[in-house]
């Protein structure tokens, strides 16, 4: 290493003017050289002070502690591979190369590898972003989206080789099998975040009516870890993903004791993947059972209308009674007025034909009394015409309203009836169809079950074993002779052979004589 000073002369009376004065360019690669060799690759702990990021990509902060700041950088391939990007305040371990910046006349860190100092740091770094982005009402509960009842598709945000996916896909296959996409990708390490929060926006930006179709549900998933491994899940870029989510989503990050910023901003949050197929989805059985009791109630229902219609219709029936009857009082009052009009007509004949006989009768004075009798008669027939009919009209009017909306009342209610009749037969119609079918397969599988066992039978019976040669000797009465000595205490016998029966007796030889 050579000298940076001039040494006093062994006398002391001046420095020496023997070495060569040096640039500042010499000095500064000089103390370079000795500062990199010195400090090759250090790490440094220190929290994390000024933070820039200029449009050139590199990232330029401080580390420090209560005593001193050291300059570090990161140069802009080495900040896009940090696992953990500088926030002023974290408390970091720093790993990379000590050198100078001769600008500046200072040295620096150059740092390729940033981790936080502990779990401490991280739930400190954790809790303070979360507080920021519940200031800005990401996690506000007016925000969250309700879960569709039975979603046509899910889409799952996860790592396609781990157990996750498996165990979400079981869940849904055993509640209610559904069609579901599959968003593949990194659920830890630096690559993680942006990948889960590209898959969030990819499925809120397939189109509707396009050839992939759009989730109904989201469904973000991982399995347990530690705080370093779900910290993809916490980091910002994620959290703003789930918190814009046109498509209502799911959290299920890690276990039930595990908490990631990622489940305050989902509109509902999973203890376990398995949790969140359950809550996606309802029991396919449960379902059909809930159907079939609410078919079950509106039939009933429909039934017990159809006949509270039915007896409200007879009770109106019953209310407007008999036609007859509205005419029945004008009609005795007019017999009335009619059997008092024959007297009255009578008495005044008797009387003009008084007043005739006391007063001198000419022909000018019969006619005047014959006119003023015939106006009068004609009032009067008038007035009992009017007086009789004007009564009998109003009913018969009132009488054709009621009949008219009695009519259109029985006609809604046929309708209806008919209505329902028609609905009914419709739904009889596949059900029958239904059962004519299952009906059928069973006859089938039954058919095809006696076909087996006749086949069995005539394979394992004993005809076979005649078509080979055997024959089955029986006494009279028909019982088997399995020995000798049976067949020798028989009196008769009959062998039967594959073609046919032959009697024969026990002192008889084959020739038919006796032995």
């Amino acid at each position: 290493m050579m000298d940076l000073f001039e040494d006093e002369t062994p006398d002391g009376d001046g420095p020496g003017n023997n070495n060569p004065p040096l640039s500042v360019s010499e000095i500064s690669g000089a103390v370079k050289r000795v500062i990199e060799g010195e400090f090759g690759r250090v790490r440094v702990r220190g929290e994390i002070g000024r933070v820039s990021m200029p449009r050139s990509g590199h990232v330029y902060f401080d580390l420090k502690d209560d005593r001193a700041v050291i300059a570090a950088v990161s140069w802009k391939g080495q900040a896009a591979r940090l696992t953990q990007k500088p926030e002023e305040g974290l408390e970091v371990i720093a790993t990379g190369k000590l050198t100078t910046f001769p600008g500046q006349s200072k040295y620096q860190l150059i740092v390729d590898e940033l981790e936080p100092a502990g779990a401490g740091a991280l739930m400190a770094m954790l809790e303070k972003r979360r507080k920021a982005l519940a200031a800005e009402g990401l996690f506000d509960a007016d925000r969250k989206k309700p879960l569709p009842y039975l979603p046509r598709v899910i889409g799952v945000v996860t790592s396609p080789s781990g157990a996750v996916i498996r165990d979400i896909l079981h869940r849904l296959r055993d509640r209610f099998p559904t069609h579901v996409l599959i968003w593949p990708v990194a659920v830890q390490g630096a690559s993680s975040a942006a990948e889960v929060a590209a898959a969030i926006r990819g499925f809120n930006a397939l189109p509707p009516t396009g050839t992939i179709p759009r989730p109904d549900l989201l469904i973000v998933a991982r399995g347990g870890g530690s705080l370093e491994d779900l910290w993809g899940f916490n980091e910002e870029i994620v959290v703003r993903a789930a918190a814009d989510s046109a498509i209502p989503l799911i959290s299920a990050v890690g276990h039930e004791t595990d908490t990631t910023l990622i489940d305050f901003a989902a509109d509902r949050r999973a203890p376990t993947p398995t949790a969140a197929a359950e809550m996606a989805v309802p029991v396919r059985r449960e379902l059909g059972l809930q159907l079939q009791q609410a078919r079950l109630r509106m039939t009933q229902a429909m039934g017990q209308r159809h006949e509270r219609m039915a007896q409200r219709l007879v009770d109106l029936g019953r209310a407007l009674g008999r036609p007859q009857t509205l005419t029945e009082g004008a009609r005795q009052r007019l017999d009335f007025r009619g059997g008092a009009l024959e007297p009255a007509l009578r008495n005044l004949v008797h009387r003009r034909r008084d007043q005739l006989n006391k007063e001198r009768l000419t022909p000018a004075m019969l006619t005047r009394l014959t006119e003023r009798a015939k106006t009068g008669l004609d009032n009067l027939t008038r007035h009992l015409t009017s007086s009789a009919s004007a009564p009998n009209q109003r009913r018969r009017d009132r009488l054709d309203g009621l009949s008219a909306r009695l009519k259109n009342g029985r006609e809604r209610v046929l309708a209806d009836a008919r209505r329902k009749t028609s609905d009914g037969r419709a739904r009889l119609v596949p059900l029958h169809e239904r059962m004519d079918a299952a009906f059928a397969r069973g006859i089938a599988r039954r058919d095809d079950a006696i076909q087996r066992l006749d086949r069995m039978r005539i394979s394992l019976g004993y005809q076979q074993t005649l078509a080979r040669g055997f024959a089955v000797v029986r006494d009279k009465d028909g019982h088997v002779l399995a020995t000798a000595d049976a067949a020798a205490r028989a009196k008769a016998f009959i062998i039967e052979f594959s073609d046919g029966e032959l009697p024969a007796r026990p002192d008889l030889d084959p020739q038919g004589s006796l032995f």
